[in-house]
């Protein structure tokens, strides 16, 4: 080892300007901040969706229609879904349970079924909703209906 071949250690040095460390460094003066402005200063901040001044985007476009508090999203699930799971698993019963184990809907879920296709199996359903016409699928080939 001689001096003229030392080296600092891997990744102890940084390849970067220092900034603001005055004129000699090339990076002094204004600091790549330019001139002036509220840009310029230290701890400047805007307010999300602020624009110089201009009347914002979300004051711009018109607002309309309503958006109730107390909605009630449901998961739909049609009678054709009921009928591909219980061809494919065996079913008598399709519940909150099954549905969430066939990745059908997750635990959170409200589930609504829905007459959407057509039902052969005879099954035992229970779920948070039902349509008119499910109700009336599920119950015409001896099935029952159960809400939660």
């Amino acid at each position: 080892m001689k001096l003229h071949t030392l080296k600092p250690a891997e990744g102890s040095t940084k390849n970067r300007k220092r900034i603001g460390r005055g004129q000699g460094s090339g990076r002094g003066g204004t600091s790549t901040r330019g001139h002036k402005g509220a840009k310029s200063r230290s701890g400047y901040k805007t307010k999300l969706g602020f624009e110089g001044g201009q009347m914002p985007l979300q004051r711009r476009v018109p607002k309309f229609g309503f958006k109730s508090l107390n909605r009630v999203e449901f998961k739909p699930v049609n009678l054709d879904t009921l009928q591909a799971l219980a061809e494919s698993y065996n079913l008598e019963a399709v519940n909150l349970d099954t549905l969430v184990s066939h990745g059908v809907a997750s635990k959170n879920d409200k589930i609504k079924i829905l007459g959407g296709g057509e039902l052969k199996a005879k099954l035992d359903v229970t779920a948070h909703q039902f349509s008119a016409s499910a109700t009336e699928a599920i119950e015409k080939n001896g099935g029952s209906v159960n809400k939660i």
